[in-house]
């Protein structure tokens, strides 16, 4: 009789006995009669179940290296082997372990001093000793000989030697002192954002000289992804006076006079009686916080929302528009999660470059820190982010199974072709899906409270809390989909139609859409990405997305048979099959997830728009925003369309501010709505241009007044919070809060355009991404604008609601047609008036033109 205990290398185990013995056979015989347990052997093994796929199975010989120890016990007593290739693979992890902790703790000190150096140390010491040496000057007035006092005297340090180190500490002191005062002076300069009002292009002195102080007061060594993070300011708190007539001025042309009256009435009484007894509290915040929005942001829009956060929150990004650097899945999957970790190693050492504004102004990075090993838990009331410092594995789902796949191996990050053989084996396993296993990942798509009751129920114990905790705890989540996506240039239309959808949500159970982030490797080797909104916004992974596309297919490309660059490893160990045991009250609750996320993906029109015909290019040659620019096509596009405006959000960024993530813009001015009233009318071309021109220096106004901390629906937000808290209801707040956003838009930028060589390869443009409706009668619209003659949109609505419909999806803009247009209009002459007629052409006489 054998008795086998198994233990995983990866933290999984299981116990396996012959077939004619139980567990009570055992204690018995155990019990009565030693000599019957003949032996006892510990061995370890890739999986839990001992099955590999077909294409890759584990020989005896793999298995036996994969042993730490083995003993066997005999009546002669026992017999202990241990296994050096086994040992040496421990050795080496813990030693990555503890490399990566002392990188942390490097780059924390790193952080912590910054501006400061070892060499401005360095200087700072050597200037203070020797001053007091030579030109017997004490700049220090005797503190160092007092506190060289506190120094015993002993044959390892002299009299002298005690002053020297007195006055190594007190130089120190002044070292430390300096940090503080440029970093107090860096964050002065910070708060001051006077520039982003000028014009692009021409910089008064005052700007110049200010630019100058903050480089010097940045210091003189390179900076890592965390230094300016204590150099950034709070974000202010602005007043109630000036958040209520701002706010009015928003609403103005979107109410008649009736409805505009009741509103000031509205707000004049709250500003009078609520307002000021909620801005106390609010003030009060900011004295401990160091931004008053973010964290009641991330807790009240997103993680105390019981809807779907699939479609009604996640968000997606695309791969190349018109590149397919390979055709085999696994061959893109090994560059591109090898690229991933890349990333993440960069991230961990803090090595990515801060994103500076004018190459000079740093942005907040502090969303950064949850990009990887994060994932989103269910509650009942509200749900959690959890974020582990470190994780080894990925894990990947193919055709209703899921594997864990270690990223590491003999110490080193694996290489693309050996990512690439893992992806391989995952392909060729033959397997079944064990019951409830296949559509499980639905209960991430569909409402909060069932999956939070599901996970509490039914995944909390045994082999379901190790598979579960391997699946969150994971780097990020991979799916295998077996469907084939791209953007046809035949059929454009459709094909990124489905492209869109498939990305937003899949078949509903096949992405685990509370992880971090989705990578998504389709059949035909294209790439797309699924991310979770509440731990970071979407600059944040698109700048991931970036760097990933770019080390993909230009950095470590494919050999010409559209594999990855070098070779396989002969003994590394196989993915490891997850264990399920979902019971049949489980399975329900799945199908119940399942038929809520299917109707709700059902309900998603989406259609995405690569519109070439040009681009910001020709639109900066008649000193336009190209942002401005394409708000006020969207608000003359639905004003044709609908025969009035709307309640209209842009995203606009608050990272200029530590712990800073978004604000709205209300893209739907007065000065817009004259310039859509004056082109219904069809005034002269004279009114029209100067209309635009008002209209389009309106909303850089609003924006740069939300980047800097003035803007108006997180400031009513953050009231609101405290009159819950306080238990005192606003009907102003209550009314403001309830308005719908009916048009909902965001712009992707392109953070990273150095990476792509557009000029020499326009090929490599990317598409951007895209998100669902906010309204269920609204739009959702997303764009991104690539190089100089490309802008990406990616529109959404709902089928079922009558005041969107499907086939006017296509709302907005210039889309079709405008290249008759513009190759009949030069650059000047749109500079010259007749920019206003491309908007009149393009939105068309009954709305959007298609």
């Amino acid at each position: 009789m054998t008795i086998t205990t198994l233990f995983c290398s990866t933290g999984v185990s299981s116990k396996s006995f012959s077939a004619d013995t139980d567990k009570r056979d055992i204690s018995y015989a155990s019990h009565t009669c030693p000599a019957i347990v003949a032996q006892v052997h510990l061995t370890v093994v890739p999986y839990e179940d001992m099955r590999m796929c077909p294409s890759a199975p584990v020989t005896m010989a793999e298995a036996h290296q994969a042993v730490a120890f083995q003993f066997t016990v005999s009546p002669d007593g026992i017999d202990l082997q241990l296994s050096h290739e086994a040992l040496r693979q421990v050795y080496l992890s813990g030693l990555h372990s503890w490399k990566k902790k002392f990188i942390r703790f490097k780059n924390g000190i790193m952080t912590g001093v910054y501006p400061g150096s070892a060499p401005g140390l360095m200087l700072v010491l050597a200037g203070y000793m020797g001053r007091a040496k030579y030109a017997q000057v004490d700049p220090s007035l005797g503190l160092h000989l007092k506190i060289g006092k506190y120094i015993p005297v002993s044959k390892y340090i002299s009299l002298d030697n005690q002053t020297r180190v007195g006055g190594v500490l007190v130089g120190t002191g002044l070292w430390v002192v300096i940090i503080f005062t440029m970093r107090s002076v860096l964050k002065w300069l910070l708060s001051w954002h006077g520039w982003m009002g000028e014009r692009h292009g021409s910089i008064t002195w005052k700007s110049r000289i200010w630019l100058a102080l903050v480089k010097i007061f940045s210091g003189m060594q390179t900076p890592n992804l965390y230094s300016f993070q204590t150099s950034l300011p709070n974000l202010p708190l602005p007043s109630v006076k000036d958040t209520m007539k701002r706010y009015l001025e928003s609403v103005r042309p979107l109410l008649d006079d009736d409805e505009y009256k009741k509103m000031e009435e509205l707000a004049s009484e709250f500003q009078k009686t609520l307002a000021p007894k909620l801005q106390w509290y609010l003030k009060l915040k900011t004295l401990w916080a160091t931004n008053y929005v973010s964290d009641w942001w991330e807790e009240y829009i997103y993680l105390r929302s019981r809807n779907p956060i699939m479609v009604n929150s996640n968000y997606y990004a695309l791969d190349f528009l018109h590149v397919l650097p390979t055709n085999h899945q696994a061959a893109r999957a090994g560059n591109t999660i090898h690229a991933i970790m890349l990333y993440r190693r960069k991230l961990d050492r803090a090595q990515i470059k801060p994103l500076m504004l004018q190459y000079t102004v740093p942005m907040c990075s502090s969303q950064y820190e949850r990009m990887f090993n994060t994932s989103r838990i269910p509650g009942i009331e509200t749900d959690t982010i959890q974020h582990v410092s470190d994780s080894r594995h990925i894990v990947v789902y193919h055709k209703g199974r899921y594997f864990k796949v270690s990223m590491f191996y003999d110490g080193r990050l694996l290489l693309p072709r050996e990512i690439e053989q893992q992806i391989e084996r995952i392909l060729a396993d033959t397997s079944e899906p064990q019951p409830g296993e296949e559509k499980l990942a639905a209960l991430t798509a569909g409402d909060r409270v069932p999956w939070a009751c599901a996970r509490d129920a039914y995944l909390r114990q045994g082999k379901n809390r190790q598979s579960l905790n391997a699946v969150e705890k994971a780097a990020f989540f991979v799916t295998l989909d077996d469907t084939e996506q791209r953007h046809d240039p035949d059929n454009p239309d459709e094909s990124l139609h489905n492209f869109g959808k498939s990305l937003l949500h899949g078949k509903c159970y096949d992405r685990w859409f509370d992880k971090s982030f989705n990578l998504i490797i389709y059949k035909n080797g294209t790439i797309g990405l699924n991310a979770e909104h509440s731990w970071a916004d979407a600059p944040i992974i698109g700048h991931l997305w970036e760097h990933v596309l770019s080390t993909d297919a230009i950095k470590l490309g494919y050999t010409d048979d559209g594999h990855c660059h070098g070779q396989p490893h002969s003994n590394l160990p196989g993915p490891q099959r997850l264990q399920w045991n979902i019971p049949p009250e489980c399975q329900t609750m799945i199908a119940n997830s399942l038929s809520v996320a299917q109707a709700l993906a059902d309900d998603v029109d989406m259609v995405i728009i690569p519109f070439q015909e040009f681009g910001k290019g020709l639109i900066k040659k008649c000193k336009t925003s190209p942002d401005a620019f394409i708000q006020i096509a969207l608000q003359l596009a639905h004003f044709r369309d609908k025969g009035k405006f709307c309640l209209t959000y842009e995203a606009s960024m608050t990272r200029l501010f530590r712990e800073g993530r978004t604000e709205t813009v209300r893209s739907c001015t007065s000065e817009t709505c004259a310039f859509v009233k004056a082109m219904v009318n069809n005034e002269t071309h004279e009114k029209k241009l100067s209309l635009l021109k008002q209209a389009a220096e309106k909303h850089q106004q609003m924006y740069r007044l939300a980047m800097t901390g003035k803007g108006i629906d997180r400031h009513l937000f953050c009231l609101y919070v405290i009159s819950q808290y306080l238990q005192q209801d606003s009907p102003f707040l209550k009314k403001v809060l309830s308005e719908p956003w009916r048009l909902s838009t965001s712009q992707t930028p392109l953070q990273q355009p150095e990476l792509f060589d557009l000029v020499n390869h326009p090929e490599y443009v990317s598409s951007g991404g895209g998100f669902g409706p906010v309204a269920d009668d609204g739009y959702g619209v997303a764009y991104i604008i690539v190089g100089e003659n490309l802008i990406n949109f990616h529109i959404s609505c709902k089928c079922s609601s009558p005041a969107t419909m499907s086939s006017s999806c296509r709302l907005l803009l210039f889309t079709v047609a405008l290249s008759l247009y513009s190759s009949q209009v030069s650059a000047e002459t749109l500079c010259g008036g007749e920019l206003v007629d491309t908007l009149q052409f393009v939105c068309g006489d009954r709305g959007f033109y298609f």
